[in-house]
């Protein structure tokens, strides 16, 4: 007796562009500008003297180096990549309409709209 089994594939109701997750959203910006820089000189100065200490200190110097990193949040591009997002935050905008994304300035409108959702109730000072 010859017995066949045969396996039919399951059809999903999802298109394939809808069955892919969207890749999560990669963020290095700081809070401010001035923040920020301060991570970088805190990450390349224990780099940098970590490397300049390894004459005088010996190799227990480069401990310092993954402390650098943890400054940057990653590596000196990923900060750099930080420093340029602090920057443009709330200055550009991303727009994405059929999987096609574009950069275009922030809307002023928009922008002025969220700040007058500013609670007046709260001391000045406390905002």
């Amino acid at each position: 007796m010859n017995t066949v089994n045969t396996v039919k594939p399951t059809q999903s109701t999802q298109t394939p562009a809808a069955a892919k997750p969207a890749a999560p959203e990669m963020n290095f910006a700081s809070k401010s500008v001035p923040r920020h820089l301060a991570r970088g000189v805190i990450g390349f100065g224990l780099i940098i003297g970590s490397i300049a200490l390894v004459p005088v200190v010996g190799p227990v110097s480069l401990l310092a180096a993954p402390l650098g990193l943890i400054a940057f949040r990653g590596c000196p591009t990923c900060w750099m990549v930080g420093l340029a997002q602090t920057i443009s935050r709330g200055r550009l905008e991303r727009k994405c309409v059929d999987g096609v994304c574009t950069i275009a300035k922030a809307d002023p409108a928009k922008k002025a709209a969220d700040d007058s959702t500013v609670d007046t109730t709260a001391p000045a000072d406390s905002r």
